[in-house]
């Protein structure tokens, strides 16, 4: 087959990327120690870590540990609070020309809205990505992420504070029906979602007898949760083809961002990788390149949900 010139711009529920691989949330802060190792706008755009309405401490250590082909983490979302981000981490990413999109979080429905009031006026904030996995502290017995109420509740009044800009729903793969809570997200305003957000798990150090994270319990990341990661937006795609999706869940190689797109993800976001390999995130849109054009492929727009089911 003829190589093809290969166009990386992904238009992504109308916002145009260079290419389409992202960082994601939680595991490139705000982009500074990961610019010792690449050019931030070599990359999609940069999906910072999640911030909320006042500084979060975060749970305590031991927050992290290795697991076969992944990592669990229980950090608590730690941040400074998005009034330092609108002023610290905000204007650095704008002056290294990253596409910034913005991770927020929240314990209640006011709190999410509140944070996203203050970026409506933030310059330079591309999207918001709302990170509704968070316990809701309305409903003690759900994340939001586990009902489709709540998660209306969240994307609605989000949307309705920031309604310029695109804005994705981070969603749990810990649920009964990903389906049901997606559309519950779509119909509330979402212009696209994340698929997928962490999977619970847990890891015991057999010698001491006691749990490896000080929280018990953790969010399971990396390669070990991509087939996971590639139902899912395969399921939800065939459901909702006309909303896009960002592809997130053990993306370590461009074929791995790659089956995720064919899955029907508009763009990937690399994660856990970063930990491996900071320069992943590049090296995965090179590989991107090199399949289109070994492969005649002259579009991202062509991968996207192109699996072939029969003959």
């Amino acid at each position: 087959m003829p190589r093809t010139k290969a166009d990386l711009t992904t238009n992504l529920a109308g916002l145009e990327l260079r290419n389409p691989v992202l960082v994601a949330s939680g595991t490139f802060g705000a982009g500074r120690e990961g610019s010792n190792f690449i050019h931030l706008n070599d990359i999609g755009g940069v999906i910072v870590k999640s911030m909320t309405l006042t500084a979060w401490r975060g749970k305590p250590t031991p927050r992290v540990c290795e697991t076969p082909s992944g990592m669990l983490n229980a950090i608590g979302i730690q941040n400074k609070g998005v009034d330092h981000f609108i002023t610290e981490d905000l204007p650095w990413l704008v002056k290294k020309n990253a596409t910034v999109v913005a991770s927020i979080a929240g314990n209640t429905v006011e709190e999410f809205v509140k944070v996203a009031d203050k970026l409506r006026t933030a310059s330079g904030v591309a999207a918001v990505e709302i990170n509704i996995s968070c316990p809701n502290l309305e409903d003690r017995n759900n994340m939001f992420a586990h009902s489709p109420e709540a998660t209306a509740a969240v994307i609605g009044g989000v949307k309705k504070a920031i309604p310029r800009i695109p804005v994705f729903a981070k969603l749990s793969p810990n649920v009964t029906s990903l389906s049901e809570i997606a559309s519950a997200a779509a119909e509330a305003g979402a212009d696209g979602l994340s698929l997928i957000n962490t999977l619970m798990g847990m890891s015991i150090d057999v010698e001491s007898r006691r749990p490896k994270l000080a929280g018990t319990y953790g969010g399971l990341s990396g390669p070990a949760i991509r087939p996971v990661a590639v139902q899912a937006i395969h399921e939800v795609h065939a459901a909702f083809p006309h909303v896009p999706i960002i592809g997130q869940g053990g993306v370590m190689s461009a074929l791995d961002a790659i089956e995720l797109m064919l899955a029907g993800a508009s763009a990937v976001a690399v994660g856990t990788a970063n930990f491996v390999d900071p320069t992943a995130s590049v090296k995965i849109v090179a590989g991107i390149a090199e399949y289109m054009a070994r492969h005649g492929i002259a579009s991202t727009a062509e991968i996207v949900g192109a699996v072939k089911l029969e003959g």
